[in-house]
Formats: C-alpha cells, sequence, structure tokens
C-alpha cells in the first residue's frame, strides 16, 4: 500500500509540520528576495559570520530539520542524503568568507526540504530507517556540527594571530 501524501486530508499533523519545516528552511535560505530577481538570501550565510557559534547554530538548525524527517518516517538512503549536505554546507563553511558565499548559493535547507516533500508526496513504499540509525546518523551529525563549528573558530583565531604577526600594532 502507498503511503498518502502529506496533502491527504488525514495528514494535518504532517502537513503542519512539513509548512513548519518549510518557513524554518526558508528562513535560513531564502529570507530576503535579491532585488529585481527571483533569488533569496537567507541568514544562514550571517550566522556564518559569527566565529564558531554562527556555523554550530545554523548547523543545528540543520540537524533539527533532519530529526524531524526521521520522525516522519524516512528511509535510510533519504535521510543519509539530507545528512550528506548538511556535511558538505559544513566543510565549506570552514572557509572564511568563501564558504559564506558557498552558503548563499548551496541552500543546504532548501534541498533537505525538496528531498524531504518528494519522499513524502512520493507514492513508493520504503522502510523508515530504524531508532538505532536515526540515533547514530543524528548524533554523528550534531558532533560533527560542534567540531567543524570549533574548527571555524580556530581558523578565524589562527588567521587573527598571522594578521597581528603580518601588521604588527
Amino acid at each position: 500500500m502507498a503511503k498518502p501524501s502529506p496533502t491527504t486530508p488525514g495528514n494535518h499533523s504532517q502537513i503542519a509540520k512539513v509548512r513548519q519545516l518549510r518557513k524554518l528552511s526558508n528562513l535560513l535560505d531564502n529570507a530576503v528576495r535579491v532585488p529585481g530577481t527571483s533569488y533569496g538570501v537567507g541568514i544562514d550565510p550571517l550566522l556564518g559570520l559569527i566565529p564558531g557559534g554562527g556555523d554550530f547554530l545554523g548547523g543545528l538548525i540543520s540537524v533539527y530539520i533532519v530529526f524531524s524527517a526521521a520522525t516522519m518516517g524516512l528511509p535510510r538512503e533519504t535521510l543519509t542524503r539530507m545528512a550528506s549536505n548538511i556535511v558538505f554546507d559544513s566543510l565549506a563553511g570552514i572557509v572564511p568568507v568563501f564558504g559564506d558565499l558557498f552558503d548563499v548559493a548551496w541552500k543546504a535547507n532548501s534541498k533537505n526540504m525538496d528531498i524531504l516533500e518528494g519522499h513524502l508526496e512520493s507514492p513508493k513504499v520504503s522502510k523508515s530507517a530504524d531508532r538505532w540509525f536515526v540515533f547514530l546518523l543524528l548524533g554523528g551529525l550534531t558532533l560533527f556540527v560542534i567540531v567543524i563549528a570549533a574548527l571555524g573558530f580556530f581558523v578565524i583565531s589562527l588567521l587573527v594571530q598571522i594578521l597581528q604577526f603580518i601588521i604588527p600594532g
């Protein structure tokens, strides 16, 4: 039997959750439209400008979206794709300035919402990821976000030290 679409009348709570997650994703990736274009920029790249803490906060919100997808019964493969978007985004975010510019274009949270909505609208039946897999995936992803945020803070500190050495003050 096929999964009902998230727009099926019996799925009001799931519809509300997907809408909430889409709003959160849009805030992070597309909050403000660039004048004269259909392109949006969210607060995620701005958060990334805060050494360490911004990447951490943005990463945790991204992990929350994956967690919510897991509670909706998405399979391992789909959750892994979503997690890989966050990993890729976080790795690029380590590089000062470039990482924030990359964030403007990559939009990991929007990609993950497209994956989530695509799965929920698919008539294909799939087995939900088991609890241990979800626990390990989310735990590993959270630990990764923490390490990347710390590494980002370290890179900024190192750059400041190099600049102080080059330009004595």
